[in-house]
């Protein structure tokens, strides 16, 4: 059954990553960079400091909290316990993956730290924030980060897959452990103040500016190199 799930993976993957030109190569290479979201990521942290800088600092406590859980969770623990390589350096795929810039990533594929991280990050915000266009901006973030993976050829769909259920499992404990905190005397020192619509509204177009500048960079680095 394993082997069967995993030649379906290997097959998806090939169809996946076989669709490229040197405008995506450019553009995916800055999506999965984590540098490239620092824009975004600063906005998201002014608004919520902009609320009650106590709150702010509890919101930032719990994404460095995702973030490093599902990290080292991804990353630490399970890619050593399966040790699933990397289409990229999967013998009997080397020749016919398509990468960039000669970047083939670590030796274990599975499961997906940018994916984990990403999902984990877009989960727990719109739990916090609920605002529905703000959740689908913040998941469509996360699905082309976690594609752009499989785009380099770094990982199979099915690493991106195990990077979510990482990311889901992490974020439902730590959610269950805030709503916990709030009916107790810590209430005041994690409670995370919902935004305006104001404030809503800015890290909705800070995603979306951040998307667009990525887009026309990738256009400038497509045609100046």
């Amino acid at each position: 059954m394993i082997e069967y799930l995993e030649s379906i993976d290997i097959e998806i993957f090939k169809m996946l990553n076989a669709h490229y030109n040197a405008y995506f190569d450019q553009f995916m290479w800055l999506v999965s960079s984590r540098l490239a979201w620092i824009p975004m990521c600063l906005a998201l942290l002014w608004v919520i400091f902009r609320n009650n800088w106590r709150n702010g600092v509890a919101a930032l406590i719990f994404i460095a909290i995702t973030i490093t859980l599902c990290d080292q969770i991804a990353s630490g623990i399970i890619k050593h316990a399966v040790e699933r390589l990397r289409p990229s350096r999967t013998e009997e795929l080397m020749s016919i993956v398509h990468t960039v810039n000669g970047y083939i990533g670590g030796k274990y594929g599975f499961v997906s730290s940018h994916a984990s991280n990403s999902f984990g990050v877009a989960m727990l915000l719109s739990l916090l924030i609920k605002d529905k266009v703000f959740t689908w901006l913040m998941f469509a973030w996360a699905l082309i980060l976690s594609y752009s993976r499989i785009y380099l050829g770094v990982h199979f769909p099915g690493d991106i897959l195990g990077g979510f259920v990482v990311g889901f499992v992490v974020v439902a404990v730590l959610y269950k452990i805030y709503r916990k905190l709030l009916t107790t005397k810590a209430r005041l020192y994690c409670t995370i103040d919902v935004p305006t619509p104001q404030q809503t509204n800015l890290m909705k177009w800070s995603i979306c500016v951040n998307m667009c500048g990525l887009l026309i960079l990738a256009a400038i680095l497509c045609f100046t190199t």
